[in-house]
C-alpha cells in the first residue's frame, strides 16, 4: 500500500502531520507493507529564488494582522507541535523559496533516503532555525543523511529534478489539493490537513480492507439467528 504525502518543508502543519502519520502507522498492523512517498508542494512559489525575509512580519502583512496577533497565532501552533514532540521557533523564522529543497528530496529518493532527507529539512528549519533555501545551506544537511556533496551540488546546479517537482505539484492540483499536508492512499482515498492520528489510522484501515477483502470458505454447520443446524 502506498501513502503519498504532499507537503512543503516550511509548512508547520506538515511537520505536525508527519508525526501524526507516524503515530498512525505505529498502530497499523500492516505498517511494514506501507510505502510512504513524500511529494513536493510549494506554499508560496511566487517568492523569488534567493530572496529571504523574516517570517513574522511577512505573514502579518499577508493576512492583514498585527505582528502581535501573528506572534500569538504562532505560539498556538508551537504548543500544538510540542504535543507531538516537536520543538518550533516560528516567530524567529525566515521564509524563502523551497524549490531547491524539493529537488534535493527527489535526489535523496534515488538513494532510498527520501524520508531521512525530508525529516532532516523539517528539523533544520523548524527546530534549528537553519536556512533551507540555497545550495550552501542544503549541502551540509544532505551530507548528514548520507548523500555525496559533489552529486548534490551537481544535481541542484543542473536542476535535473525540477521536472519531477513540477509534476508533483501538478498532480496535487489534479487530485484537488488546495493545501497541505495532503495525504493520498493508493490514489483512492485522501485526507487534507494535519488530521488526528486516529483519522489517519482509519484511512489506512479502510484502504487496506478494500485492497484485501476478506476471503471465506464455503459455509459449514453452525448456528445463526438463534437456530442451529443439526
Amino acid at each position: 500500500m502506498q501513502v503519498e504525502v504532499w507537503s512543503d518543508v516550511v509548512c508547520p502543519w506538515c511537520y505536525i502531520g508527519k508525526r501524526k502519520l507516524e503515530t498512525a502507522l505505529s498502530r497499523f498492523p500492516h505498517a511494514d507493507q506501507v510505502e510512504v512517498v513524500w511529494r513536493s508542494f510549494q506554499l508560496d512559489p511566487s517568492v523569488p529564488e534567493g530572496h529571504t525575509e523574516p517570517t513574522l512580519p511577512a505573514l502579518a502583512a499577508k493576512y492583514g494582522s498585527t505582528v502581535e496577533q501573528m506572534a500569538a497565532q504562532m505560539q498556538r501552533v508551537e504548543e500544538i507541535a510540542a504535543g507531538e514532540g516537536l520543538e518550533y521557533h516560528l516567530a524567529d523564522g525566515v521564509s524563502g523559496n523551497t524549490l531547491l529543497a524539493h529537488q534535493l528530496i527527489h535526489l535523496a529518493a534515488e538513494h532510498e533516503l527520501r524520508s531521512e532527507m525530508k525529516e532532516r529539512l523539517l528539523r533544520a528549519y523548524f527546530t534549528e532555525q537553519r536556512s533551507v533555501f540555497d545550495v550552501d545551506a542544503l549541502v551540509p544537511l544532505a551530507v548528514e543523511v548520507g548523500l555525496d556533496e559533489a552529486e548534490v551540488r551537481a544535481a541542484l546546479a543542473d536542476r535535473r529534478f525540477l521536472p519531477a517537482v513540477r509534476e508533483d505539484i501538478e498532480t496535487a492540483r489534479a487530485l484537488g489539493a488546495t493545501g497541505v499536508p495532503f495525504f493520498v492512499v493508493d490514489r483512492t482515498y485522501g485526507a487534507a490537513g494535519a488530521q488526528p492520528a486516529e483519522q489517519l489510522l482509519q484511512l489506512l484501515e479502510r484502504a487496506w480492507a478494500d485492497a484485501h477483502p476478506l476471503t471465506t470458505v464455503p459455509a459449514a454447520e453452525g448456528c445463526a439467528d438463534g437456530t442451529c443446524s443439526i
